[in-house]
């Protein structure tokens, strides 16, 4: 997805945990699923990450029970926003929206807004992720539509830009 994404900035761990699963360019499902990797939810759950960066790979990997469990005791901003993608995979567009608004206007929006656009899925002047939960809604009722394609990349590029915001605040 991003050539700039380098599982390896991120510390020996993190980039061995990445790699059981695409090495952070996996495209996430939509909606439903199971943990990819049993591997990975053990060794995310025996480790001493910071509570943002554990969050963001959980959801990575679809672990999202573990993923809900560390946002909803996150009180950032950070906290909140992966509180908001595990309800948009749920899927729960109301309480994903609810989330959003905790959130507010985030500073990876503007460089997740260009990424969108470049994959196709255009969002205006500014990030509006209340339209992109209805853009997801919309393309997880399409299997194997361009929509739904365009939809998992643009979730992948949101994940990698949080997780890197979330990453380098604490390094």
């Amino acid at each position: 997805m991003d050539p700039m994404f380098d599982p390896r900035l991120y510390g020996d761990e993190i980039a061995a945990i990445l790699a059981l699963d695409g090495n952070g360019e996996r495209l996430m499902p939509l909606a439903g699923g199971s943990c990819s990797s049993a591997e990975a939810r053990n060794l995310l759950k025996a480790s001493r990450l910071p509570p943002a960066v554990l969050a963001g790979l959980y959801l990575y990997f679809s672990c999202r029970d573990e993923a809900h469990g560390v946002a909803q005791d996150l009180h950032t901003p950070e906290g909140s926003y992966w509180h908001a993608l595990v309800h948009r995979q749920e899927p729960d567009a109301g309480n994903s929206a609810y989330w959003f608004g905790q959130v507010g206007k985030h500073r990876i929006f503007p460089e997740l807004r260009m990424r969108a656009a470049e994959i196709g899925v255009a969002s205006g002047n500014n990030w509006a992720p209340l339209a992109f939960i209805d853009y997801c809604e919309a393309a997880r009722t399409r299997p194997g539509s361009p929509e739904e394609r365009k939809a998992r990349e643009v979730q992948l590029a949101e994940w990698q830009l949080l997780f890197d915001w979330c990453a380098r605040a604490v390094r």
